[in-house]
């Protein structure tokens, strides 16, 4: 990736303060991960604090996918048949999401943003089902927490070095990606046993 003009994006956008951290989350036209990780960067170098990078990441993360819910919710499936592409939403990302919603429910609202691919548009079939946006709006916010302050402080430790998450927050998101599916799993079992008793 060429990461010229990704600096020059970042540099822009973060000379707008906290605002410019979230408004770079939400577009989605940077990866989340390089965009937490500048910013933990910017935090090791004095320049903004923990705690408002922090907020921004999270708030920024979890409006990114309320505008996604918003467009399933209202424009459907073929909204994004037509005009995913220009979101960088591709049908292989859609078809993955709306299996994993349809077979595992709500839950993936939260397990799924560890989950390549799967993370892109899991929004997208929650807004189509008219889920509760309250559910929604919770299980966003909670997944975004761990997410923001894992890739932020990587980008403290990286510090000049932030780009290289590419190449190292794979070696993270791999057991995360471990543990989204056994908590999954682990919700599915217990799910069914409570339903079973219930019967």
């Amino acid at each position: 990736m060429n990461h010229d003009w990704i600096l020059d994006v970042l540099t822009f956008l973060t000379d707008l303060g906290y605002a410019g951290i979230s408004l770079a989350l939400m577009i989605e036209v940077i990866p989340s991960e390089l965009v937490l990780s500048y910013a933990g960067f910017m935090v090791s170098a004095g320049k903004i604090t923990f705690i408002g990078a922090f907020l921004s990441g999270v708030i920024g993360g979890t409006a990114a996918q309320l505008f996604l819910y918003w467009l399933g919710y209202f424009g459907g499936r073929p909204f994004f048949d037509k005009y995913g592409k220009y979101m960088l939403i591709h049908s292989k990302h859609l078809i993955a999401s709306e299996k994993w919603f349809e077979k595992h429910g709500t839950i993936v609202i939260f397990t799924a943003r560890f989950i390549p691919i799967v993370r892109h548009a899991i929004s997208i079939p929650a807004g189509i089902s008219r889920m509760p946006l309250s559910t929604f709006s919770l299980y966003t916010f909670a997944a975004m927490l761990p997410w923001t302050l894992l890739f932020m402080i990587i980008g403290m430790e990286l510090g000049t070095h932030w780009e290289l998450i590419e190449v190292i927050g794979v070696r993270y998101i791999k057991p995360l990606s471990v543990i989204a599916l056994f908590t999954t799993a682990m919700y599915l079992f217990f799910s069914m046993r409570r339903n079973k008793r219930v019967d």
